[in-house]
């Protein structure tokens, strides 16, 4: 059984900052990308960002560019998610995703494996 694990959620301020980690269970994940998304109320599943296997490439939205980092630790089978200068839009479930073919897409539906999310509330 495939299981990618989500943590790090929790309240913050606006200004403040968070770390997301994505721990993957049941296989490894290397020569995946893996990806964050986000779900905010009321609103579709949007792109965050992503890491390439292979190259290492990153890629991010730009509504976070800046702001988010996007890393990995093959060693621990991980993938994090670092937030700072967090905004109330920010707030959303966080979802974390392996994508098998690593071609780095943004699009959630090229993505193989999905985390349960975890939750990111920034406070105004």
């Amino acid at each position: 059984q495939v299981q990618l694990v989500e943590s790090g959620g929790g309240l913050v301020q606006a200004g403040g900052s968070l770390r997301l980690s994505c721990a993957a269970f049941g296989r490894t994940f290397s020569g995946c990308t893996m990806g964050w998304f986000r779900q905010a109320p009321g609103k579709g599943r949007e792109f965050v960002a992503a890491i390439r296997w292979n190259s290492g490439n990153t890629v991010y939205a730009d509504s976070v560019k800046g702001r988010f980092t996007i890393s990995r630790d093959n060693a621990k089978n991980t993938v994090y998610l670092q937030m700072i200068s967090l905004k109330p839009e920010d707030t959303a479930v966080y979802y974390c995703a392996a994508e098998v073919d690593d071609t780095g897409h943004i699009s959630e539906r090229y993505y193989d494996y999905w985390g349960q999310g975890t939750q990111v509330t920034v406070s105004s």
